[in-house]
C-alpha cells in the first residue's frame, strides 16, 4: 500500500482497469474489496468513476462488495460513474438490487441530478428503477428536471 495515497493494490488495479489483476486479487482469501484510501474510496469507486466496465463487472459479483459506500464526499460509485456519464457502469450498477439511485453526495446531489448534464442514456437507465426519487433537490435547490430545464436539455 503506498503510503500517501493509502490505496491497496487492488485499488490501484480498478483504477487502471487492469482487468487481470483485478481478477487474480479477487481470488485471493485475504482481498477485501471494501477497503478505503485516505478520500474514502474503494476499488469499486475508483473502477466505476474511470468507466473501466470489465472492473466493475468483476467486483459487483464479489458477494462482499458494499456498492453504496460512500467517500468523503458522500459519492458512491454510482454516484461517480453518473458524474462522470459512464453509461454502460451505470447499467451494470444499476442491475444490482442493493445498489441505491438516490443517495446524494454532500451537496445533496444524485445521480440523476449530475446525468442530466448531458447524457440522455444515463438518464433513461434511472429512470427505469422503479425505486428512482426523480424530485431531490440539491443543495443549491435544483431537481434534476429543474436543472434539465435550465441548460437546455429539453429531452
Amino acid at each position: 500500500m503506498l503510503i500517501k495515497f493509502k490505496r491497496t493494490p487492488l485499488s490501484w488495479a480498478a483504477y487502471h482497469g487492469r482487468y487481470g489483476v483485478v481478477k487474480l486479487l479477487l481470488g485471493r482469501e485475504d482481498v477485501n474489496p471494501n477497503i478505503t484510501d485516505r478520500d474514502g474510496r474503494t476499488p469499486l469507486s475508483w473502477a466505476a468513476g474511470e468507466g473501466h466496465d470489465e472492473a466493475v463487472k468483476l467486483l459487483s459479483k464479489c458477494q462482499n462488495v458494499h456498492p453504496d459506500m460512500t467517500d468523503i464526499t458522500s459519492q458512491t460509485p454510482l454516484l461517480w460513474a453518473a458524474t462522470r456519464l459512464h453509461h454502460g457502469v451505470v447499467q451494470l450498477l444499476l442491475e444490482r438490487e442493493d445498489v441505491n439511485p438516490n443517495i446524494a453526495n454532500k451537496f445533496s446531489q444524485t445521480p440523476l441530478l449530475w446525468a442530466e448534464r448531458g447524457d440522455d442514456r444515463v438518464v433513461d437507465l434511472l429512470l427505469e428503477r422503479e425505486d428512482i426519487t426523480p424530485d431531490i433537490q440539491d443543495k443549491y435547490g435544483y431537481t434534476p428536471f429543474a436543472l434539465a430545464t435550465r441548460l437546455g436539455h429539453v429531452e
